[in-house]
């Protein structure tokens, strides 16, 4: 079992910056992979970015240069620096664990994002 929480999000400005924390707690060792989701009023929810057990990154194209993830492995967390937000950012997003066995995922409350023009 694993549990996560999000937090870090908030109402900002185009242009501005936000960090998104997610703490994970549990069997953090079963752990494959975790990654940030967003999903927007009307729209399906959609990968942002991701982090292997192993330290490898990627985001989505959408946000290539902007967003970065990354993790603190002595506190259990991953981040999203986000940067030069625009209002199409405007999300809940979500964090997610991958556990290999049975490739259950495992999900964050979710954490509002809103960017302002």
């Amino acid at each position: 079992q694993v549990q996560l929480v999000e937090s870090g999000g908030g109402l900002v400005q185009a242009g501005g910056s936000l960090r998104l924390s997610c703490a994970a707690s549990g069997s953090i060792f079963s752990i494959s992979a975790m990654g940030w989701y967003r999903q927007a009023p009307g729209k399906q929810r959609e990968l942002v970015a991701g982090i292997t057990s192993g330290g490898s990154t990627n985001v989505v194209p959408s946000v290539k240069g902007r967003f970065t993830i990354s993790r603190d492995n002595a506190k259990n967390t991953i981040y999203l620096q986000m940067n030069s937000l625009t209002p199409e950012d405007t999300a809940v997003y979500y964090c997610n664990a991958l556990i290999a066995t049975g490739f259950r995922n495992y999900w964050g409350q979710g954490t509002q994002v809103t960017v302002s023009s």
